[in-house]
């Protein structure tokens, strides 16, 4: 069933902390023209897209245009499709090569739904998860050689004795989409604990062939500092084989007491991960009360959670554990690439390779769930420099955004009673 709803890309204000404005994949208002570096021009001042006052008062950013960048709007004419309504609290949607598309749904349900909009049924093999909380059948992800070998990756939250974890799974699709076989959980990630918060995770294939899989550090304070140790999987991102054992190469290999899976450590909660097309790899993660980031993750390198980072307390108050209180800068650590105070609670990313909009392609699209948005960002030499908000009017929460093979963006919206959409070129 689709219900084509036309729209054309909002217009939005500008620009950075005394910045200016860069006119890339966009045009902002009252732009300068664009710097080679990527960075905005300290020149015509413009009004940015979040006007609201941030929640971390008196805290600056490391360099300008790191929040608040220029507002740009695109210009492309885009219709919105209801592919499919009624699907339970779906957590992630994977294009499949013939049209159809795989979701998962929260309760752990992985389902087929077909380019016509028909919602197959649960697909069997799908191990217990536990669903109470965030946690849930989560992600899934096509094997880079899916053509061929049919396989799946999916993380969900395990059910295990003394509480819960993220784990990894994999397995072959049948040929007419009803079942898996060959089902083999590939990676437990540790320790094993009992709440029900902050399990990440985005799974995200690497041009070289290895599968990055992001972690939440479980979101209570006395599992915060687990983010800066490298015998936890908590609070990291992870870089397995698609057999689930850890490359040689990966930072951590052969070190006392560390978790050779460890790509990078220092995150609180990533539920949005991206390759761009030079194959870097992206991550945009949950704050508290301000501080949602966008960081490009880079081998064995510490994004700073809970000691560095932006934004207070939920209750209110500087950010602290048992390691201290957190500050906004901190030498060791690394900076987000741009950050959110107050924040959008991103959920699913990809960037835009596609050709059905040229004026989109390099842009990075992050759903937001508070926010109700999808936010498309302007990435130049590593640095933000254009932001743009889609579906406002909509109104619904965006769980992911994946690139379909025909260019189309297709989303999941975060309702009991969720939509599956398709933003296309208007026609």
């Amino acid at each position: 069933m689709r219900d084509p709803i036309i729209l054309f890309a909002t217009p939005a204000l500008a620009c950075a902390l005394a910045a200016g404005c860069a006119p890339s994949n966009g045009a902002p208002e009252a732009a300068p023209a664009a710097v080679g570096s990527g960075e905005a021009a300290a020149s015509q001042p413009c009004t940015p897209l979040e006007t609201r006052p941030p929640n971390g008062t008196g805290q600056q950013p490391a360099f300008a245009g790191q929040t608040r960048t220029c507002g740009v709007r695109s210009n492309a004419a885009f219709e919105v499709q209801v592919v499919a309504r009624g699907l339970a609290k779906p957590w992630a949607v994977e294009p499949l090569p013939n049209g159809s598309l795989l979701v998962t749904e929260k309760g752990g349900q992985l389902r087929v739904v077909s380019a016509a909009g028909q919602i197959g049924p649960p697909i069997a093999g799908v191990p217990p998860v536990d669903s109470r909380g965030q946690g849930g059948l989560l992600d899934v992800a096509l094997s880079p050689r899916f053509a061929n070998d049919r396989t799946i990756f999916w993380s969900f939250t395990e059910p295990r004795e003394g509480g819960n974890g993220t784990s990894v799974a994999r397995g072959v699709l049948s040929a007419d989409g009803t079942r898996l076989d060959q089902v083999r959980v590939i990676l437990r990630t540790r320790p094993t604990y009992a709440n029900n918060m902050h399990y990440g995770s985005r799974l995200a294939f690497g041009t070289d062939g290895m599968l990055y899989v992001t972690m939440g550090e479980r979101s209570d304070r006395t599992t915060r500092p687990q983010s800066q140790q490298r015998d936890s999987h908590l609070g990291k991102t992870l870089r397995i084989r698609p057999d689930g054992t850890a490359p040689p190469d990966n930072p951590l290999v052969g070190q006392a007491g560390a978790l050779p899976e460890i790509w990078s450590l220092g995150h609180r909660n990533i539920q949005a991960a991206a390759m761009d097309p030079r194959g870097g790899f992206w991550i945009v993660e949950h704050g508290t009360r301000g501080g949602d980031e966008l960081n490009r993750v880079e081998k064995g390198r510490n994004y700073g959670w809970p000691i560095a980072a932006y934004g207070i307390e939920y209750r209110g108050g500087t950010i602290s554990s048992a390691l201290g209180e957190a500050q906004t800068q901190r030498s060791g650590t690394e900076q987000p690439v741009y950050y959110w105070d107050p924040v959008i609670a991103p959920s699913g990313a990809q960037f835009y390779t596609g050709s059905a909009f040229p004026a989109w392609r390099g842009s990075l699209f992050v759903g937001g769930l508070a926010s109700k948005r999808l936010v498309r960002l302007v990435i130049e030499n590593n640095r933000v420099t254009g932001e743009e908000h889609l579906l406002v009017d909509r109104d619904k929460r965006i769980r992911d955004v994946r690139q379909g093979p025909d260019g189309a963006l297709y989303l999941v919206t975060d309702e009991e009673n969720a939509e599956l959409l398709r933003i296309a070129p208007r026609r």
